[in-house]
């Protein structure tokens, strides 16, 4: 019996040596897009080891909507990645808990809520900008856009896929981008033009340069990122950032109120306001929320900033019903089948 007995007791001080973790799951809903995902939840884990991330991912449009149908038995803990336009919807259905990260005041102003205590941060910017299948437009001879206008010439009749707005963040932010450098009446009236040259809209806002790099489509309205980072593997894509200035909005990131993991949830927001994750993030667009983190980027404007418009993202947010209410009446009868 003794070995028994001295075995009982080496298991008892080692246990009491080295006590469980108890680990915490957090839910965070995101739209980084999926190459994303694996690199920052492995920096925030090494750092909180006792915190295991639990991605809910899904365009912007769709993970919005699923929070607001959420609203009264919230299923996120916290949302990391996903339009400021949107966590402004939700704040306004006060949906957001205040926190003030840790770092707050190395942020850009632009990329943090003016609130005494921010109900969101901003982390990065993304913005519109157009895939041009230059193989295709040659065997075509389909010339390069050089503005939007460019688009709604005949020659490009049935050339164009662009991501839906109710489903897309970048679709979204394409169109308010319209509206307000435009004017309304001109915006709709520029979007009605543009309708007569699309294939298909599209749920994803990667996907239309995803298939301008496949020569399904000659033109992608997309984003910088997958413009960027497929032109940099080889696709035969020109990336184009229209001269009358590109819609963007701001990855944001928030904690939803009334989440029984609080703390986990404020460890986050602290991560990701930090430099480490301005850094990851600048691994995929050229603006980050800590301005002396950003490296250049190939394949922008030596001056990003002036592709940007003045963007009024109150308005943005304010409008948003109003504005894919009327989208979807006009337009949506192109949009393709959800898979």
């Amino acid at each position: 019996m003794k070995p028994i007995t001295s075995l009982l007791i080496t298991s008892l001080i080692a246990g009491i040596a080295a006590p469980a973790v108890a680990n915490t799951d957090l839910t965070v809903y995101t739209a980084f897009e999926p190459e994303q995902l694996a690199e920052l939840k492995s920096a925030f884990e090494q750092q909180h080891p006792d915190i295991n991330i639990k991605w809910v991912r899904d365009s912007t449009g769709v993970v919005t909507a699923r929070l607001l149908a959420e609203k009264a038995q919230p299923k996120a803990d916290a949302v990391w990645g996903l339009a400021a336009t949107s966590l402004m919807q939700l704040d306004q259905q006060q949906m957001l808990a205040g926190y003030a990260p840790k770092g707050l005041e190395k942020l850009d102003s632009r990329f943090r809520d003016d609130k005494a205590q921010p109900h969101w941060i901003g982390l990065d910017a993304f913005f519109s900008a157009i895939c041009f299948n230059e193989v295709e437009a040659k065997k075509q001879g389909i010339p390069a856009p050089e503005s939007w206008a460019d688009l709604t010439k005949p020659i490009y009749k049935g050339k164009v896929i662009m991501p839906n707005p109710s489903s897309s963040g970048t679709g979204f932010l394409s169109v308010a981008g319209w509206l307000q450098t435009m004017g309304e009446q001109q915006g709709w009236q520029f979007m009605n033009d543009l309708h007569q040259n699309i294939s298909r809209y599209t749920h994803s806002g990667s996907a239309p340069c995803k298939l301008a790099a496949s020569g399904e489509t000659v033109v992608g309205i997309s984003f910088d990122f997958p413009a960027a980072s497929l032109k940099a593997k080889g696709a035969p894509i020109e990336v184009i950032f229209p001269k009358e200035g590109s819609g963007w909005d701001m990855e944001a990131a928030a904690i939803i109120k009334g989440t029984s993991k609080l703390q986990a949830a404020q460890q986050l927001l602290d991560f990701a306001a930090t430099e480490q994750a301005n850094r990851l993030y600048n691994k995929s667009f050229a603006v980050v929320a800590i301005p002396q983190v950003a490296q250049a980027r190939p394949g922008y404007p030596a001056d990003i900033n002036s592709q940007m418009i003045k963007n009024d993202f109150a308005w943005a947010a304010r409008e948003r019903d109003n504005i894919l209410t009327r989208w979807n009446s006009n337009f949506s009868g192109k949009t393709e089948a959800k898979k």
